[in-house]
């Protein structure tokens, strides 16, 4: 294998590809990228069993064609030393050896033959779905959804993004069993109805790469693996095996009081009586009446605490609730809108976080906070 390349170009690619690589590999050949070089194009593959994704670049110049496995941090280490200049990739087929040339040096690093690499999951043909959604909506779906997602081992579904398929478009959902955001994206399916759980590693590559994505992106899946063909990436990816709770029977139906606040007021007023929480619960009070919300915080331990008060439209009878402010902070974080309305039953129940006006791309968005013990 033998051809030039551009060291920015290659370094981005395999940066964008490098993120699937786990810190503790089963297979010694995962902490390797796999190079394969066939006509003008380069193809680098990195993988960590459950989610594999494969870069694309176009070499303009090709001496050799060939496939090889490269230490993975050794040419990110090396290449991030070079400002954007040619790179002159040779490698031995009988040593394995790997030589990087440029205008005033050269450096050999070892590398491995490729053709122990694992091969990328395939879909089965009987079960296979497909479709093409806008990046811009698949991205804002993983966007508004991923901080929600667990870290549970006892139940792995709330370790990712619940996505329903539906005839008038998708559903995003995630949930951690104290926070959960749902966000409905309209547009077409081609009839599908279905749904899958994508893990969050992989929902986080794909934000990564989806910004710079000017063309729908095709979207493969069957019941165990999906795969996402985007212009120089395709992410291929095990899914999450399980049923996912039913997230609508958590959400109140009927809920009479309503407040409308400013977000980014809302949003420093919080993190500024935050500090005086205690750091066990990082629990904040709202007291809320046609007057305004009160805010406070205390850490009895310490002696400290702190209040605050700003205005608000308010609907409905007064209420005192709990909340973390750690998670207010992350839900009013992923609202952009100016205005953000919370829709609270009493201060036992869940509440709902929407945002005021269409500013949010046109998506259906909902926010959900499980109230904490306010002790007396």
């Amino acid at each position: 294998m033998k051809f030039i390349v551009s060291s920015a170009s290659l370094l981005n690619l395999l940066q964008s590809t490098g993120k699937v690589i786990s810190s503790k590999n089963t297979l010694p050949i995962l902490d390797y990228f796999l190079f394969e070089l066939a006509g003008n194009e380069l193809k680098i593959t990195a993988s960590d069993l459950e989610t594999t994704i494969e870069g694309r670049l176009e070499i303009e110049n090709v001496e050799k064609e060939g496939i090889i496995a490269i230490p993975a941090k050794r040419v990110l280490d090396t290449l991030r030393e070079f400002s954007d200049q040619p790179l002159t990739f040779e490698a031995n087929e009988n040593t394995w050896e790997v030589s990087i040339s440029w205008k005033s040096g050269k450096l050999v690093i070892p590398g491995t033959s490729g053709l122990s690499y694992p091969k990328s999951a395939s879909l089965d043909d009987a079960d296979k779905s497909e479709l093409h959604i806008a990046p811009e909506d698949l991205k804002a779906g993983i966007d508004k959804c991923i901080f929600a997602t667990a870290e549970d081992e006892m139940r792995p579904v709330m370790n990712g993004i619940f996505i329903n398929i539906s005839e008038d478009g998708y559903t995003f959902v995630a949930t951690d069993a104290h926070k959960l955001v749902r966000c409905g994206i309209k547009g077409e399916t081609n009839g599908i109805i279905s749904s899958f759980i994508l893990p969050k590693k992989p929902a986080n590559l794909l934000k990564g790469v989806l910004g710079k994505e000017g063309t729908d992106i095709k979207m493969e899946f069957d019941k165990r693996n999906v795969i996402f063909t985007l212009n120089k990436y395709i992410l291929i990816c095990r899914l999450i095996e399980g049923t996912y709770p039913n997230y609508n029977a958590v959400i109140p139906a009927n809920n009479p009081n309503k407040v409308y606040v400013d977000r980014a007021e809302f949003f420093n007023s919080i993190r500024r009586v935050a500090v005086c929480s205690n750091p066990a619960t990082n629990l904040i009070k709202l007291d809320i009446n046609s007057e305004g919300i009160k805010l406070s915080a205390q850490d009895i331990d310490y002696s400290v605490s702190a209040e605050e008060s700003m205005l608000c439209e308010y609907e409905g009878n007064p209420i005192v609730i709990g909340f973390k402010s750690t998670f207010l902070t992350e839900i009013l974080g992923n609202i952009e809108t100016e205005q953000v309305v919370i829709e609270l039953a009493d201060s036992t129940r869940a509440g709902v976080f929407k945002p005021v006006s269409e500013e949010e791309g046109g998506y259906d968005i909902l926010m959900l906070l499980m109230p904490m013990i306010i002790n007396a």
